[in-house]
């Protein structure tokens, strides 16, 4: 973890010349923080193990930000949907989880609530940042949170599966991001997870039935 968000960006920073270069660090750097714009001030407990991972992409961060060339950039990007999701991710473990068993339980309760943005936004927002961004860093974020009970009732109406939350499951709300710097640049991100999830589930079903799509 501290070789790929430290060392690597040190060394890429350190010894290639380049027109621009972009760091991918997270929106998880805002667990602990009373604002969520870019400049906000981010505490980190370094004693908890939990927060290794976000000291690490602070790390990366100030390296790229200490840099001279103001095209070394950071993007904080949320929590990002689109087809073949990791099932280490939540997203996708509930939607390979009720695709396999026509079930989901949840492991938080259904009030806990995080930002998401689609791959397909990023994909737009990446180069356009590169190329052309007029700040050293911004949040790629859906801009509002989404929360399980949402999910849950979408994906019970489009899915039929059944749906259940574990009893005294802990409840995980995630700040709302701030994305008015992005969208003044680039405009809004455009991205609706409960929206898309019917065609998320459409196209990871025609993933998994067809070797061709892969």
């Amino acid at each position: 973890m501290a070789e790929a968000h430290v060392g690597l960006v040190a060394r890429c920073l350190g010894e290639l010349q380049f027109v621009s270069f972009l760091m991918l660090s997270s929106t998880s750097l805002y667990a602990r923080a009373t604002a969520t714009c870019e400049d906000a001030v981010l505490p980190v407990l370094p004693g908890e193990p939990s927060d290794l991972y976000n000291v690490t992409k602070l790390a990366g961060e100030a390296l790229c930000l200490a840099d001279p060339r103001p095209t070394a950039r950071v993007v904080r990007l949320s929590n990002v949907y689109g087809i073949g999701m990791p099932p280490e991710t939540f997203l996708g473990r509930v939607l390979r989880e009720g695709s396999a068993t026509g079930s989901v339980v949840f492991r938080e309760s259904a009030a806990s609530a995080n930002d998401y943005i689609s791959v397909a936004s990023v994909a737009r927002l990446l180069p356009a940042i590169a190329a052309a961004g007029r700040h050293r860093i911004y949040n790629v974020a859906g801009g509002s949170n989404t929360s399980h009970a949402a999910i849950a009732c979408c994906l019970h109406n489009i899915a039929a599966w059944r749906i259940g939350f574990v009893s005294d499951a802990p409840t995980l709300r995630h700040p709302p991001i701030d994305t008015a710097r992005l969208e003044e640049e680039f405009g809004p991100t455009a991205s609706n997870l409960v929206a898309d999830l019917p065609t998320l589930l459409a196209l990871a079903q025609e993933y998994r039935c067809s070797p061709s799509t892969r």
